[in-house]
């Protein structure tokens, strides 16, 4: 006889290593969700951000930060370094958790992909492993370093090992599905696509703060992290083009984010002469990211096409939607599946027709209103959480149903 973990009995320990936690918002929205369903619910993830507690309890959930490690930017003794730091600390909290309370399933939340190697040794006490599919980091390699090599093909592996320790898996989009079964010989049964979204309880479009707008008459924001990867060289490339050669000098372009390229970024506005067109915010969470979101009139996204690129779920891009926004992406095949009829596709990396697409919206404000309107409804259909959450919950259902705890009888004869 065999019965399955009940709900109030199950705990699970949620590890992430490139953004901490609160800050995740997927991760956060998972652990609250999973915390409100009845699990017990630890967290390990790097400080940073003014999240610098080394544990503390939120909502419930339980938290433990480690110092955050240095970003690797190129090369193998730099991925080394930060890999090996998380991994330590991985290893030491896991034990910290364990000790209050022995968790039954790990969740890895890449990248990197190599939580696989915590939920290995946990699998000796009969601990599953569940991935968490945010980033297909091969592709991530190649997009921000620009070949493939041998650390390229060291993450193929890493992410065979991972899909191969997995349980279950959870896809942010179909396209990462796709990956789970073709590349990662998952059976089907065993992926669910649980999809990035905002909460629409706190995500409410409104007027914003006027005073982001520094007077201009379009005012196009960008939220997200600023990065290598993001396009942000394409979006000053394309606000050059807007005002110097098109003329569409009553504009302004709110950033609000962080990154590794912020200053670089920064300079690059300056080099083109921009610097009055541009208001870098540093980063906003909660109602002040809300007021400056608000305050936008088209968002833009910049994520260049490429291997990573077009089979990613952007969170901006939903997040413009729930506020209403259109939106100008490069044509991207996730972003369209995301976006659909609520913004418009510049040509792959061409920063005039991004540009371009955004003079068309400028000229058309009835239209801006009704991509907004067919965005958000979008969202509130089909893609806010409220349409994700049992996605989560059956994923969970489904590891649990996979394990199989011997009853009282068989326990103790």
């Amino acid at each position: 006889m065999t019965d399955r973990i009940a709900p109030n009995d199950r705990h699970i320990l949620i590890v992430v290593e490139n953004l901490p936690v609160p800050l995740d918002r997927r991760v956060w929205l998972e652990a609250t969700t999973l915390k409100q369903a009845g699990y017990d619910v630890s967290v390990i993830s790097p400080m940073g951000r003014g999240w610098d507690e080394a544990y503390e309890v939120i909502e419930g959930v339980h938290i433990y930060r480690h110092p955050a490690p240095p970003e690797a930017h190129a090369g193998a003794l730099a991925y080394a370094r930060e890999y090996g730091h998380a991994i330590r600390h991985w290893f030491r909290l896991a034990r910290t958790v364990w000790t209050r309370r022995r968790f039954d399933v790990i969740q890895g939340c890449n990248p990197p992909d190599l939580i696989f190697l915590l939920a290995l040794w946990y699998r000796l006490w009969g601990v599953a492993y569940m991935f968490d599919h945010h980033d297909v980091c091969p592709e991530l390699f190649e997009a921000k370093f620009g070949k493939k090599g041998l650390l390229y093909r060291f993450m193929l592996v890493w992410e065979r090992m991972t899909f191969a320790t997995a349980s279950v898996s959870m896809a942010t989009n179909g396209s990462f599905r796709d990956i789970a079964v073709r590349r990662g010989k998952m059976d089907p049964e065993d992926v669910f696509v649980v999809r990035s979204a905002p909460r629409i309880e706190t995500f409410i479009p409104g007027p914003g703060d006027i005073a982001m707008r520094k007077g201009a008459g379009t005012v196009m924001g960008y939220v997200g992290v600023i990065g290598q990867q993001e396009g942000m060289d394409l979006l000053v490339l394309a606000a050059d083009h807007l005002i110097h050669s098109l003329g569409q000098s009553d504009v302004h372009f709110l950033i609000v984010g962080f990154g590794p390229h912020l200053e670089e970024v920064q300079r690059d506005v300056a080099a083109h002469d921009l610097q009055d067109y541009f208001t870098f915010t540093g980063a906003l969470y909660g109602d002040d990211l809300l007021a400056a979101l608000n305050a936008i009139d088209i968002g833009v996204a910049p994520d260049p096409k490429n291997a990573m690129n077009d089979i990613s779920t952007m969170n901006k891009v939903m997040e413009y939607m729930t506020l209403e926004k259109p939106l100008v992406q490069f044509d991207l095949t996730e972003g369209r599946v995301s976006a659909g009829a609520a913004g418009l596709y510049a040509k792959a990396n061409d920063p005039a027709d991004f540009a371009a697409k955004i003079a068309d919206l400028m000229a058309d404000p009835d239209g801006r209103a009704r991509m907004g309107a067919l965005g958000r409804a979008r969202v509130l259909n089909d893609l806010s959480w409220a349409h994700t959450e049992p996605q989560l919950l059956a994923a969970y259902d489904r590891i649990y149903a996979k394990m199989r705890r011997p009853a009282p009888e068989a326990a103790t004869a």
